[in-house]
């Protein structure tokens, strides 16, 4: 008798899994498909090319897995299930994400720092310095800005043991000249105590990037501002990041400030061929899911900033969105600003720099973010 209960208990387990899968699967073909995820702003991954050559190569069914991975029907719905259950069972992190102190959500970054590209990408960063200060003179300076598991390791779970960042700041501080690496990570470290990252998302916040821009300015001999300089205007008191969605889970909002001159600046900015604009901010992105946008509204292969200065300073930042709240900081130096993200443009870079006379040239990244761009490539192009 026990036997039949258990066999009944066994088959009607079967039959529930096949109808799920049975209802499922074929909904996540029928129903129609998102281009773009707003919860985790990026864009979908679409259906792949299919060939012979493609399926005996094991590209086709990598690409396939990746696309039913991002268009499996209520997938939201099971990434929140899935981190609810985890929490349950008292882990400590999910998905390459610690559960934090103070409920923050800090990545790990597995893997970054010790890849063929984060190899590469220093490899190309020093070349770049070379062929800059051999070609076009002017002032160098780079800039890769640890990220929150770095800078917050007092908040870390028990026992957590990430990768040592520090230890790759220092190979690409010794792959350039004396000079040319501005240390970022001992400012913050120097205001840990402090909220510099976002708890919900990868950025810093623009506070942050003021404590750095101060020291880099002084080290440039440029004006240091202070923090009193500035209206430190509320933008959001409810932005959650790209990290809170990768995990699904609810948190507290967090909040977007802006710093704004008490003595203004008149400037405009173009980006790409669009219309000149007389603002660094786009305050529509506050009432979508990626309100970081607020800067600039979001990423562009190329911004164009002419300031009302008139010294005949020129910079170019070849940066990642972590300089998007540090640039406005600049326009009080320079008679003009150029801003180049490699993600989105397959422009010479040394025609930009031979045709825009610039005496300033900044990289900044976070130190994920260049280690695992394969973008930073086109530095040499």
């Amino acid at each position: 008798m026990k036997s039949e209960k258990s066999g009944a208990h066994s088959w009607a387990t079967i039959i529930m899994f096949c109808a799920l899968i049975g209802t499922l699967a074929p909904a996540t073909f029928i129903l129609p498909k998102k281009e773009f995820s707003e919860t985790e702003n990026r864009f979908l991954a679409e259906f792949p090319v299919l060939t012979a050559e493609r399926i005996s190569s094991g590209e086709f069914s990598s690409e396939f897995e990746t696309y039913l991975a991002d268009h499996f029907v209520w997938r939201d719905g099971w990434v929140k299930m899935k981190t609810a259950a985890e929490r349950l069972m008292l882990k400590t992190e999910s998905k390459d994400i610690y559960f934090a102190k103070d409920g923050y959500l800090i990545e790990k970054h597995s893997g970054a720092f010790t890849s063929d590209t984060a190899r590469r990408n220093i490899a190309f960063l020093s070349q770049f310095e070379s062929m800059y200060k051999e070609q076009f003179g002017g002032r160098l300076s780079v800039m890769i800005v640890p990220n929150a598991v770095s800078i917050l390791r007092g908040k870390l779970p028990p026992f957590a043991s990430p990768y040592n960042e520090d230890l790759y700041l220092e190979e690409i501080q010794n792959a350039l000249s004396a000079g040319s690496y501005f240390d970022a990570d001992s400012v913050l470290k120097h205001h840990a105590d402090e909220e510099l990252f976002y708890k919900s998302d990868h950025h810093w916040k623009t506070r942050a990037a003021l404590y750095v821009y101060q020291a880099w300015a002084a080290a440039q001999g440029f004006r240091v501002p202070k923090a009193s300089d500035f209206d430190i205007v509320t933008a959001s008191e409810n932005f959650q990041g790209t990290t809170q969605s990768k995990l699904g889970v609810q948190t507290d909002g967090d909040t977007i400030e802006l710093f704004l001159p008490k003595t203004e600046i008149a400037y405009t900015v173009k980006k790409g061929d669009a219309e000149a604009e007389r603002s660094l901010y786009d305050c529509s992105a506050l009432e979508t899911k990626d309100k970081y946008a607020v800067y600039f509204g979001g990423n562009f292969a190329r911004v164009h900033i002419e300031t009302e200065r008139k010294n005949g300073r020129a910079a170019l930042v070849i940066k990642d969105s972590y300089a998007n709240c540090f640039v406005p900081f600049m326009l009080g130096e320079f008679e003009s600003v150029d801003v180049v993200d490699l993600r989105y443009t397959n422009q010479r870079l040394s025609q930009t720099i031979e045709r825009g006379g610039y005496t300033d040239i900044l990289v900044l990244y976070n130190a994920a973010g260049f280690a695992e761009d394969r973008s930073v490539a086109k530095l040499v192009r």
